[in-house]
């Protein structure tokens, strides 16, 4: 039997007419004669009377356990599933709902963010063979000692892949309320474009840099177990996405690459970014410095060591903890706030020339000032001010002609 997983989101799941549009995506796909596991995460969004987010604000996060937190954070799941399953019991398919245990997901003991170690699929396959529609809570897994954990931000795009690597399924759909992945935020571009097919290297940097259509985990996931992942819109019956390997590598090492060819396939960007420029040289104060920013838990990006400064930024929320480090040591250095952070991604820039120019010669034309940037084969960033990354994704998408995808 071939299998498939199809994940919906909140919104997804949030009203009435929503929910019969899953109820008959799932049953378009059961009715093929696949083998249709489900997973869900929790109807709407804060606000919403069942949304995680909401049952949060039930309690003194403060105060509760992250055990106690995990167990209420898992409920949300649990009446999207059963609510899902009366509707398509309700339409004569027969269907099973299974929490995050049930399924055999197991994880660590890292309440609120833990990492799946292994699933074990034989309670979903025994209902699959009695042709059941299973119905998988996302977002949760449970411990070797049968402690409820949740999974993180983003957890139910992570449990769809999971389920989708340990059944070897066909491929996974996440349902979402856009078409796809798209060239840019359509907010700010308002002619950027769906993106037919992504690999997984660039679908990741988008989903780390800012992008919130798939959770990076599960797109690491997906690349490990060379699982497709279609990224699809609930309320339109429309072709989405395909994240799939390097499919056209071999074709790029035989033809020489030109700027005729779509080299970048989307920009996207993360704000509420912070420079950080410490005047340091001394290499005992450097490694001292840097031990103790690991130790306060200061994730750095964009990171530039020269001789006689490190250039760094962070995360606006931890410039606070970052001062008292730097304050303390009585460190010389510079902060620039308000920026933003750039993201670049094509697979096709790799080996390319110029493109770097290109961006800077774009951005130069417009008076926007780079503060920063970086590469790797596929990927440029670069450090803009705030109040100029709507305009510079606008230039950058022109510029690479983007729109005419």
């Amino acid at each position: 039997m071939k299998i498939i997983i199809q994940k919906f989101g909140g919104t997804s799941v949030a009203t009435v007419e929503n929910r019969e549009r899953v109820s008959q995506k799932i049953i378009n796909k059961y009715n093929s004669g696949y083998g249709v596991v489900v997973v869900v995460s929790a109807i709407g969004r804060k606000g919403d009377p069942y949304a995680t987010d909401t049952l949060l604000s039930l309690v003194d996060r403060n105060t509760l356990n992250k055990r106690e937190l995990d167990i209420l954070m898992s409920c949300g799941e649990v009446i999207s599933a059963v609510v899902l399953c009366n509707l398509l019991n309700k339409k004569g398919y027969d269907a099973v709902v299974l929490n995050g245990a049930q399924a055999g997901i197991r994880t660590n003991k890292v309440f609120g963010n833990a990492e799946v170690l292994n699933v074990t699929s034989n309670n979903i396959t025994t209902y699959l063979k009695e042709r059941k529609i299973v119905i998988v809570t996302g977002f949760q897994g449970v411990t070797e000692d049968g402690e409820i954990t949740t999974l993180g931000r983003g957890g139910s795009d992570t449990t769809a892949v999971v389920l989708g690597e340990a059944l070897g399924c066909e491929y996974v759909e996440i349902y979402t309320d856009v078409d796809g992945i798209m060239t840019a935020d359509p907010r700010i571009v308002p002619e950027a474009k769906v993106i037919d097919k992504m690999c997984y290297s660039e679908v990741f940097q988008l989903a780390e840099n800012g992008a919130k259509v798939i959770h990076p985990k599960a797109v690491e996931i997906a690349e490990r177990s060379n699982i497709k992942v279609i990224i699809k819109n609930t309320l339109k019956d429309c072709q989405g996405t395909l994240i799939t390997n390097n499919e056209d590598s071999n074709y790029y090492q035989r033809k020489k690459r030109t700027y005729n060819d779509n080299i970048i396939n989307a920009i996207t960007y993360k704000d509420k970014r912070v420079q950080v420029i410490v005047n340091v040289s001394d290499k005992q104060a450097t490694e001292k410095l840097m031990e103790e920013i690991t130790n306060a838990n200061i994730s750095l990006d964009l990171i530039n060591f020269f001789i006689d400064k490190k250039i760094f930024t962070i995360d606006e929320d931890d410039l606070q903890s970052l001062e008292s480090i730097l304050d303390s040591g009585n460190y010389n250095y510079n902060v620039v706030n308000k920026c933003t952070k750039l993201c670049v991604i094509g697979h096709r820039m790799r080996g390319i020339p110029g493109v770097m120019a290109r961006i800077v010669n774009a951005l130069s034309k417009e008076n926007i000032e780079i503060l920063q940037s970086s590469d790797s084969h596929t990927t440029i960033w670069c450090l803009v001010k705030s109040e100029d990354a709507d305009k510079a994704v606008r230039i950058l998408h022109k510029e690479f002609d983007m729109d005419k995808k």
